[in-house]
């Protein structure tokens, strides 16, 4: 059962892979924001966006702080796949279709460049994370000899079509299985395109944040949950960030890079949120082709491979998302593992598992640029299943936005940008169907507290009260706060996966303390009694 304290280092109970060879122990560690500062700009959040906007404006001679709730790299991108792809999760003819020929051409090379970036920035600072360009495949998720096989052999040649149009390297490959899929089940035919890559994600932005430390123009706190960024006096000209604690840092620019910005609405009511599942089970060195592998079925399965030993590889495999807190998460794993046992028969122990979390924008485009309705705060968001490479080049937009450069990628990713009358029936399916959350309060998980096992959690309603959350820890003691969320007052559901609460409505995660995990709700659940307030301190202070 994952401690009091886990839930500062990462956003669930379980451990993703990455800490197979970089621990939680080998993270540096920041003091708390003690004081009033001023700074030219400051970055809220330590994953690969914050490090990356740093990054590009410290290298520019900017004075940056860098702000955290928790421990660095606590969030969503410590617990990635670690792909890096710029064919996206939608596909290029699909993009066409809804952000046109010249968006598309944007898309593709924008994301070409924050895979070579990554690349760059690894050799020059000497980091050591495994990254290597490598081909990518993918492929139909029905078998040879079908009709939904060759329904999309059809539709993968128009792929490769598209691809070659926008200077893709891409090919269709018939017959092709990669090296290590011995199984019986038969899903030859690729697409394949070159130019992709893989790393180790964590070693890359701890490499990246090491170097930032050792710059005087640069400073770091952590322990610092920010819960408001406004711009203050004449013209708006000057932004203050306060935190949960009454500080403030002062400020010319604010960059909110924490996977969903801090508002109520505006771009959030353009995401959908899901839970997505990876395990990492071990494969013989050297028996499977080193690539990334992707099939048709929706939700997708994708793997790639990461150093394990001197004997072993592990493959990751990741699939079966769902919207958060709106589906069981049971027998997710399972299937994964079947997934991959039953087309790699030398498959050996699953190792690890674990969970994380996507935004998927309406329109299949991130929000990377000036938060609607403020003139110096920036945002980046809506990752679309490609966070990584999402985030990287948030770090030359926004910077070079705040430096006063003109980016023709940046009108693809405006967050102020219309959505085309062709996605209206999509936003107001969206809107109805997050509405319907809030039939929730009308609901209750368990009748009474003792039908809640030791270990687990839910959610008392009773008849006339306020919605409760209730946790059990291992030991029989009870711990409760509020069920309703920090945001929009959605009521959280418990998560048995990952022992935390989520928001069905716009995705905020809470640890099974009450510590507030992941946006858009800036602060943490209401304790209900004492006890559980003492346990919520406890847990923030660890």
């Amino acid at each position: 059962m994952a401690s009091h304290s886990h839930f500062l280092d990462t956003s669930g109970a379980n451990d993703p892979v990455w800490v197979h060879l970089e621990p939680y122990s080998n993270r540096p560690h920041y003091e708390k924001l003690n004081e009033d500062i001023t700074t030219d700009v400051c970055v809220i959040g330590s994953g690969i966006a914050g490090v990356s906007v740093s990054y590009e404006l410290v290298t520019r001679g900017v004075k940056v702080v860098m702000l955290e709730a928790r421990e660095i790299l606590s969030g969503e991108s410590g617990r990635t796949s670690g792909h890096l792809n710029a064919g996206l999760d939608c596909g290029m003819t699909e993009l066409a279709s809804k952000r046109g020929q010249e968006g598309a051409q944007l898309a593709v090379d924008s994301h070409t460049w924050a895979i070579n970036r990554i690349g760059e920035i690894s050799k020059e600072l000497g980091i050591d994370c495994e990254y290597r360009q490598l081909l990518a495949h993918d492929i139909s998720q029905y078998e040879r000899g079908t009709d939904g096989h060759a329904d999309e052999v059809k539709e993968f040649k128009e792929e490769v079509k598209k691809m070659k149009e926008l200077g893709m390297d891409a090919e269709y490959r018939e017959g092709y299985a990669i090296k290590g899929w011995d199984g019986k089940i038969d899903q030859r035919d690729t697409v394949t395109y070159a130019g992709q890559a893989t790393f180790h994600p964590t070693k890359y932005i701890l490499g990246v944040l090491k170097w930032l430390t050792q710059q005087r123009n640069f400073r770091c706190y952590t322990g610092t949950r920010v819960i408001s960024v406004s711009e203050k006096g004449l013209m708006n000209k000057e932004v203050k960030v306060s935190t949960e604690d009454g500080l403030t840092v002062t400020c010319n620019n604010a960059v909110e890079t924490t996977n969903i910005p801090l508002q109520k609405l505006s771009v959030i009511a353009e995401l959908e949120y899901f839970r997505t599942y990876c395990i990492a089970i071990r494969v013989p060195k050297g028996s499977v082709e080193d690539c990334l592998l992707y099939d048709s079925q929706d939700p997708y399965h994708y793997i790639r491979l990461t150093a394990c030993d001197e004997k072993d590889d592990y493959l990751v495999i990741g699939g079966n998302d769902h919207k958060v807190g709106q589906e069981a998460v049971n027998g997710r794993y399972a299937e994964l593992e079947k997934w991959v046992r039953d087309r790699f028969t030398q498959a050996g122990s699953v190792d690890y598992k674990w969970s994380g979390q996507t935004l998927y924008p309406i329109d299949y485009t991130a929000f990377i640029g000036k938060n609607p309705g403020q003139s110096h705060v920036y945002i980046n968001t809506g990752d679309f299943g490609n966070g990584l490479t999402h985030g990287t080049l948030a770090g030359k937009l926004i910077a070079d936005e705040i430096m006063g450069f003109n980016n023709e990628w940046s009108k693809l990713y405006n967050p102020k940008r219309i959505p085309s009358l062709s996605k209206l029936p999509d936003m107001v399916a969206h809107d109805l169907q997050i509405n319907a959350q809030y039939k929730r309060l009308l609901q209750s998980d368990v009748k009474d507290i003792e039908e809640i096992v030791p270990g687990s959690g839910g959610v008392l309603n009773p008849t006339m009260k306020k919605p409760m959350a209730v946790y059990k820890d291992d030991e029989g003691n009870v711990h409760k706060f509020s069920a309703l969320c920090p945001h929009m007052k959605g009521v959280i559901c418990w998560n048995p996966d990952e022992k935390s609460w989520d928001c069905p409505v716009h995705g905020s995660r809470f640890g099974k303390d009450g510590v507030n995990i992941m946006g858009p709700a800036t602060g943490n659940l209401q304790p209900a009694d004492e006890a559980s307030e003492q346990v919520l301190k406890q847990s923030t202070a660890a």
